[in-house]
């Protein structure tokens, strides 16, 4: 993977429009299998909620939350999305949801699936940590039609 690239793929409808197409996978530091994993895990996150789930891993500018919230912003719905930015050569995880999508995740959630994700990634499984923080943060949102 090429860093500063979404990890979302482009079989799912809108889900990473306006966040830079993977051009190479093999570059990253995800294998095929670990990227499937997520990959599911995102389409799994959208169709239980009916937001909009977005993964990207790469470079995050300073001040990096305002670059997680640029990104956010280029979504194609971003007032029903919610992305996960990380960055982990600088040790960065950003959730960043929209209005609507917020009311279904607050903050305090989005904080504690975030701690979950780092306690994962501190052990060194990061594609195990964005899926088991997809897992919890959809879970918190439910469907609401």
């Amino acid at each position: 993977m090429t860093a500063g690239k979404s990890v979302a793929t482009t079989d799912r409808p809108d889900a990473s429009a306006g966040v830079a197409e993977q051009p190479n996978v093999l570059d990253g530091p995800f294998t095929t299998r670990q990227l499937l994993r997520i990959d599911e895990a995102l389409r799994v996150a959208d169709g239980a909620t009916g937001l909009v789930f977005t993964v990207y891993v790469g470079p995050l500018t300073e001040p990096v939350r305002e670059h997680a919230q640029r990104l956010h912003a280029e979504l194609v719905d971003p007032a029903h999305a919610v992305l996960v930015a990380l960055s982990p050569n600088q040790r960065v995880l950003e959730v960043v949801t929209g209005v609507q999508a917020r009311k279904r995740v607050p903050d305090r959630d989005a904080k504690l699936a975030a701690l979950s994700m780092v306690a994962a990634f501190g052990g060194g499984d990061l594609a195990g940590g964005i899926v088991s923080g997809l897992d919890q943060l959809a879970t918190r949102a439910g469907r609401s039609d």
